[in-house]
């Protein structure tokens, strides 16, 4: 009954953290990608190698701030935010270990067959 209370109530817990997760992935693929593309701007403009670095980046503000949004991002914790599912289910998993039991990245419970003892 505890078991099965459990495992809904994880199971729950990861599925809800799935629309925000998307929403990160999605907000940090699109921020990479304009980076990306501003870098590629910047890196093939004759120009670039004839200022300063100040004067290159700010003769190219769509890089500049697509950069400055990609590090702040970071900061701000992206990273974790990206992955929070498989790091509550890993840790899930650390602790279940000492009870013989183990779970998906959807939180479903997995039991493990009892240690023999002779």
């Amino acid at each position: 009954m505890y078991l099965k209370a459990f495992e809904r109530r994880l199971t729950e817990y990861i599925h809800c953290l799935q629309p925000a997760t998307g929403r990160w992935r999605m907000l940090l693929i699109v921020v990479s990608v304009c980076t990306a593309t501003g870098a590629w701007n910047w890196l093939i403009d004759p120009e670039t190698q004839k200022v300063s670095f100040f004067t290159s980046l700010w003769n190219h503000p769509f890089f500049t701030i697509s950069c400055i949004t990609l590090i702040g991002l970071f900061f701000a914790g992206i990273h974790k935010r990206v992955v929070a599912p498989s790091i509550i289910a890993a840790r899930c998993r650390t602790i279940l270990a000492e009870y013989n039991m183990s779970c998906d990245d959807t939180g479903k419970l997995i039991l493990k067959p009892r240690p023999h003892v002779q």
